[in-house]
């Protein structure tokens, strides 16, 4: 009998999970990814220069190693382009992203697994754009793959349980968290992660981590401010100090409340936005909540493509594990009923349970009253807030052509949610027809015959 050929886009616990679990079922596996190395943003690391204090799970990484060693991985692999069909064709370009050109190639498989991940979700700040602002998600890069702090002293804002070990990975780089702004108030977080506690009792795992994150800020004696917001970053050529203000449950600034904190760097973190592109491309129906809808054993409207972790609803890496390993099992065509998805059905299940809780710190519609008019909102075209004034309601063609918002070199992926939130429309950039940058270069060296 045949194996079934199947391919992977992510390597992170998604993807890792997925394809081991192929290749236990006797699948042929290629695992693809953009990274110089393999484990995403969760493992993300340096094997010299990374505090193993930064590391969570260590063990099931190397473990998911161990099992992928029969696979054909492909690292720096950038997935510009998905033909859907039997088979499904996925066309790459592999080598440094830097690198002056790139080997194209097409590899076709009987099933597709896309595991893309999520990126940093984080909304226009005036002063946003000073030195010494990064996402959240980049801070904690530096310090778990490069041992370096953004700054010396952080201010840690957004939303979400996230701001926990980001704000922990600084201190253990040394630098000095001046203190954490959470969005959410006290109450909606005691509500919202208090109703239903045995549920929470099935991710024990989550509440060592939770207590290792809330000793190590006890330790450093750094300040955790609920139902806040950094408001505003002031600076001259770097960051000096942040404006912090009381925000309502709407995310709305409450006049009178704004106090100055100095510090010379920000790490701002507004939740999670998925990775759709690829799952788009390839034909997948999208939920009206934004993700990619799938069934029970993670398959999506099309016809053999499977999608698991944080493109099917952000729930952090134990949920991406299990539904990873559901999406490989039946990837690689176990029927249904077959044991063998007991035990990841079932981690599946309690992690939903406490992924569901994050929408205690969804984002309040009322966080554009922050803005003013010069306040840039796409980094890349330098578009400011007072050039979207007026096109509410207007098309997503008429947007972008009129003010250039999107068309720089993240395509969206920074501003685009933010953009459609203060016109009031859905702009559309998730769908691309390449999804990932490419050179005219490179594309004109890709012969006919590879099929792309």
């Amino acid at each position: 009998m045949t194996s079934r050929r199947v391919v992977v886009i992510g390597a992170g616990p998604a993807g890792l999970s997925a394809a081991a679990a192929a290749l236990s079922a006797g699948a042929e596996v290629t695992l693809l990814d953009e990274g110089e190395r393999i484990g995403g943003q969760f493992w993300r690391h340096h094997p010299e220069l990374t505090d193993p204090r930064l590391q969570h799970q260590t063990g099931r990484f190397r473990r998911l190693q161990d099992e992928i060693v029969a696979a054909r991985v492909v690292s720096s692999a950038v997935v510009w382009r998905i033909e859907p069909g039997a088979p499904v064709r996925v066309h790459v370009l592999v080598g440094p992203a830097d690198a002056a050109q790139r080997r194209g190639e097409t590899i076709e498989a009987d099933a597709l697994v896309i595991a893309t991940g999520a990126h940093d979700r984080v909304l226009p700040v005036p002063g946003w754009t000073l030195p010494g602002v990064a996402s959240a998600g980049a801070a904690q890069a530096l310090a778990k793959r490069d041992g370096a702090r953004l700054g010396s002293r952080t201010v840690v804002a957004g939303a979400g349980p996230f701001l926990l070990p980001v704000a922990q990975s600084i201190g253990l780089v040394g630098g000095v968290v001046a203190e954490i702004v959470e969005a959410a108030a006290p109450g909606a977080v005691l509500r919202g992660w208090g109703r239903r506690p045995w549920e929470l009792a099935a991710a024990a795992a989550k509440a060592g981590e939770l207590a290792s994150y809330l000793g190590s800020l006890a330790a450093r004696r750094t300040p955790y401010r609920f139902g806040a917001a950094v408001t505003r970053i002031h600076g001259g050529s770097a960051v000096e100090a942040v404006t912090v203000q009381r925000i309502d449950a709407d995310w709305r600034p409450v006049e009178g409340t704004a106090r100055t904190v100095e510090c010379d760097s920000v790490a701002l973190g507004h939740g999670f936005t998925p990775r759709l592109e690829a799952a788009i491309q390839a034909g997948c129906e999208i939920a009206p909540d934004r993700f990619v809808r799938v069934g029970l054993q993670q398959e999506t409207s099309a016809v053999g493509v499977y999608a698991a972790g944080e493109i099917t609803g952000i729930g952090g890496a134990d949920a991406a594990l299990a539904e990873g390993a559901v999406a490989g099992l039946a990837a690689a065509g176990v029927a249904p009923a077959d044991l063998r998805y007991r035990r990841p059905l079932a981690e599946r299940r309690r992690m939903r349970a406490f992924a569901g809780r994050l929408a205690t710190h969804r984002i309040g519609a009322g966080w554009t009253g922050w803005l003013d008019a010069q306040t840039v909102v796409c980094r890349c075209e330098s578009v400011r807030r007072s050039a979207l004034d007026g096109f509410a309601g207007a098309s997503s063609r008429a947007v972008r052509l009129a003010t250039r918002v999107g068309l720089g070199a993240c395509q969206g992926r920074t501003c685009g949610r933010s953009v459609e939130e203060i016109v009031g429309e859905t702009v559309g950039f998730d769908r691309r027809p390449v999804l990932g940058s490419v050179r005219v270069g490179e594309l004109a060296a890709i012969r006919p015959e590879s099929g792309a």
